[in-house]
């Protein structure tokens, strides 16, 4: 199984029908899956991979309003009035943007990416050699994040709007630490000791994502000598804009609602029934346990609905066919998920853990099949990893900058989820599992940990680096020309949208040529 997972047999890269001839005797469900033929298994496997992305997709939005409810989190502040000597009640909130968006937002839509290195860590324990699957699909994540998700963010605004990051001494810190996650990979694997992580390595390599929480939290609040002297826009005082609900109780549910509880008409006072700011605190909480507990039954009539109101005003028969299909697909992932409470709950702590439970199952389920996949087509797994996987466990960084380029002022969220996520990817996503099995091997074995396939990973965060430094460089070229990263005229949006996917097909092909040993 090793040898039809990390390498080629005979060294080069076989032909198809080669690939298919042999036989793999493992299974994911069913022992009678050994009697399909080795090419039916990879397409049903390939089905199997691309209907697990398709629910990582539909728990994201669930795991972004959890965040946003997160953030949202006030704490009353007492105060003297200076002038009346009275006291003042006031509301602050308590996360701060810049740690929310590495901590909550970076880090959980990288979990996906995590959550498949950490398993891959755990099933290679007792190995002296790294599992391959992490390593490939975080360097793979960070390509299609840095890439295609900027590409997209850059189209979402409406055609001539701009927005632009408002703080750029925090975007640069981000920055800084992304780029050089990326170098210290390298120097670990190809510098200090080569082909081998030691205990120390992991250890600093983890290390390293608490030093970027507080030189971003130090950059924000400007404290001296250790923040870059550069001032930041008007930033808006929400991390999202408000947004006007409306919402309506009939027979004990909730219609039109997509879980925003409306409370008075003012999104300020979005009901977390632990968490209730008023002077009848008491009754509106009983309120909102009764309510949330409605609309947590809501959950479960809205997994089974197939067309919205809007669907149904649809002309066009085909459109609405394909939106019917859509959701039958999707009926199975959102039943899963409606067991998932309310956001509301709690700050939406419990619907943010409980997203993540989630997204470690799918996250496990797609190392199997991708197991599987290499085993049945003998395609080398690292190839998998940093295309297929990389893509596909990336798509809830993709959604969430999105959703944070079309519903947030400013672009600070959406192009620092994807700065940031790239740093969580190695100080977390690697530094994490490596950590895990080094310290295992130190432990046991008194041996440091053998990375098999370096060559193939440092060749790829070369690549990666260059091309990296024509993203960044296009995105400052448009800060200085339009004022603005993400929007803008639509051509030249679209431009900068192509010659980005550009730079990531150079990335992946490369790559590929490279691990399959044809470069």
């Amino acid at each position: 199984m090793a040898a039809a997972i990390f390498n080629l047999s005979d060294g080069g890269t076989p032909s198809i029908p080669k690939l298919l001839a042999h036989k793999c005797e493992n299974y994911l469900i069913f022992r009678g899956e050994t009697a399909l033929d080795n090419g039916m298994r990879a397409f049903l496997y390939f089905l199997g991979l691309a209907y697990c992305f398709i629910g990582l997709t539909a728990i994201t939005a669930r795991f972004f309003r959890s965040m946003e409810n997160i953030v949202k989190q006030t704490r009353e502040v007492v105060e003297i009035d200076q002038y009346t000597n009275t006291e003042v009640v006031r509301h602050e909130k308590v996360w701060n943007y810049a740690i929310a968006d590495i901590s909550l937002l970076a880090f959980g839509t990288s979990f996906p990416q995590i959550s498949l290195a950490t398993i891959d860590a755990i099933r290679s324990i007792g190995n002296l050699y790294a599992g391959g699957l992490g390593p490939g699909t975080l360097v793979g994540s960070a390509a299609f994040d840095l890439f295609p998700i900027h590409a997209v963010c850059v189209v979402v605004p409406k055609a001539g709007e701009l927005k632009k990051i408002a703080d750029l001494g925090v975007w640069l810190v981000e920055l800084f630490w992304s780029f050089w996650a990326y170098v210290w990979l390298y120097i670990i694997l190809e510098v200090w000791t080569p082909n081998v992580i030691t205990l120390w390595e992991a250890l600093l390599t983890v290390v390293q994502y608490g030093l970027l929480l507080l030189h971003a939290y130090a950059q924000d609040k400007r404290l001296p000598y250790i923040s870059l002297p550069m001032e930041r826009s008007e930033r808006p005082e929400d991390w999202v804009p408000a947004e006007d609900v409306s919402c309506k109780q009939e027979n004990d549910t909730f219609q039109d609602c997509s879980e925003i509880l409306e409370d008075g008409g003012d999104t300020r006072s979005i009901v977390d029934i632990f968490s209730i700011h008023s002077v009848n605190g008491a009754g509106r909480k009983i309120d909102a346990e009764y309510n949330v507990l409605s609309m947590w039954k809501q959950q479960f009539v809205d997994a089974f609905m197939l067309e919205s109101a809007e669907s149904r005003k649809l002309n066009n028969t085909y459109v609405r066919l394909a939106k019917l299909l859509w959701q039958l697909l999707l009926i199975p992932w959102r039943v899963l998920f409606a067991f998932i409470p309310p956001y509301h709950i709690a700050h939406g702590w419990i619907a943010f853990i409980g997203s993540l439970i989630f997204i470690s199952g799918i996250a496990y389920i797609v190392t199997l099949i991708t197991d599987l996949i290499s085993c049945v087509t003998g395609i080398n797994a690292y190839v998998i990893a940093f295309t297929a996987l990389a893509a596909g466990t990336s798509w809830p960084d993709l959604v969430a900058s999105k959703i944070a380029a079309e519903r947030q002022l400013t672009a600070d969220s959406a192009i620092a989820n994807i700065t940031c996520s790239n740093s969580v990817n190695i100080y977390v996503g690697i530094g994490v599992p490596w950590l895990i099995n080094t310290l295992y091997n130190f432990i046991v074995f008194k041996e440091p940990l053998r990375i098999e396939n370096a060559g193939g990973l440092s060749f790829s965060l070369l690549i990666f680096f260059l091309t990296s430094v024509g993203c960044i460089s296009v995105m400052v070229l448009r800060r200085i020309t339009l004022g603005a990263e993400l929007g803008g005229p639509r051509l030249w949006a679209w431009l900068t949208s192509v010659y980005l996917m550009l730079l990531w097909l150079v990335f992946v092909v490369l790559s590929s040529l490279k691990v399959s040993g044809i470069i």
